[in-house]
């Protein structure tokens, strides 16, 4: 009988310790479930984002001479870019693009979420596909399209010029051409950014809206004292996104390029003044400075504007 019992008692402790053995694996694999389904996107992360940055910083730091093959040179790729002029005229084209564009942008597309959010408006699904529809038009072909239309010769609205006896409107100058690049991106953006600022307005309680009316409130006065102080934190996620996209001005000038001699150049931006030293001269290691250069320029750009808007709410 004493046997049988510490048999019965043996084998107790082995199913207690082989449940505990299981739990604990089980426990392990619980928590190794979410780094093994993160480990594809993780090695595709590095192999196709983060070993070409790490690739083109290494390469902005070397430099190819004919004699003595690469050698490192630090900084000198960076000074060289930041003394160039033609990187500077560059930066500087942008930046006038960005103030002009990224106001106008923003406030058309404010403007078209507040007109489809009225109540009561009729083709309200129309609307919204229409204003959206350009931004799904690919930007090389939205650029094809208006630089027919700018054209001097056969150009939509220098046929509209001539049917009413004006002069030809030179809209590829370089006096116009910033501004016709400007137009093309205002309306491709501005039906998308329409729609993130609908969807913000569609997630305000509409109670809110009501008790305005109640007040006396007019549709104006709803508008400007209740939406859009709601919508403050879309709009500056929109503004990030749309100072980030006019820093990065390439598809439009280089497609609008073989119609704008001499108003578009090489380095009309600075992606395009990169995009010319790896095509024309093979100056990777420049390029890849100025690659780096440009995401300073539009990290410290960000940094400020949040800054400046966060102090702005403070106060």
């Amino acid at each position: 009988m004493t046997g049988f019992t510490t048999t019965a008692r043996f084998a107790g402790r082995r199913r207690r310790s082989d449940g505990q053995a299981t739990r604990r694996r089980g426990r392990a694999m619980t928590k190794a479930v979410p780094y093994i389904l993160l480990a594809p996107f993780t090695l595709l992360f590095v192999i196709f984002f983060i070993s070409p940055i790490a690739y083109a910083a290494y390469l902005s730091v070397f430099v190819d001479r004919v004699i003595g093959g690469q050698s490192f040179v630090g900084l000198e790729n960076y000074a060289r870019v930041l003394a160039d002029p033609l990187f500077i005229a560059g930066v500087l084209r942008v930046l006038l693009y960005g103030v002009i564009v990224v106001p106008v942008t923003l406030l058309l597309a404010l403007a078209l979420a507040l007109l489809i959010d009225r109540e009561r408006l009729r083709g309200r699904a129309f609307l919204q596909l229409a204003y959206f529809l350009p931004f799904a038009i690919p930007s090389v072909i939205a650029a094809l399209v208006w630089g027919y239309m700018y054209g001097n010769s056969f150009g939509v609205f220098t046929q509209i010029a001539r049917f009413l006896g004006l002069p030809d409107p030179d809209l590829l100058s370089a006096g116009n051409i910033l501004f016709s690049i400007g137009n093309i991106a205002v309306w491709a953006a501005a039906g998308a950014n329409m729609i993130i600022f609908y969807s913000a307005l569609r997630s305000i309680p509409r109670e809110l809206f009501e008790a305005a009316r109640l007040d006396g409130a007019s549709e104006w006065q709803i508008a400007w004292h209740v939406k859009i102080p709601l919508l403050r934190s879309t709009m500056i996620f929109t503004a990030v996104l749309a100072i980030i996209g006019a820093l990065q001005l390439f598809n439009e000038p280089m497609i609008l390029k073989p119609n704008a001699l001499g108003a578009i150049t090489n380095s009309f931006t600075p992606n395009m003044y990169a995009f010319n030293l790896i095509s024309n001269t093979q100056q990777y290691n420049l390029a890849a400075a100025v690659a780096f250069t440009l995401t300073a320029l539009i990290v410290g750009l960000t940094a400020i504007f949040l800054l400046l808007t966060r102090k702005r709410s403070a106060a």
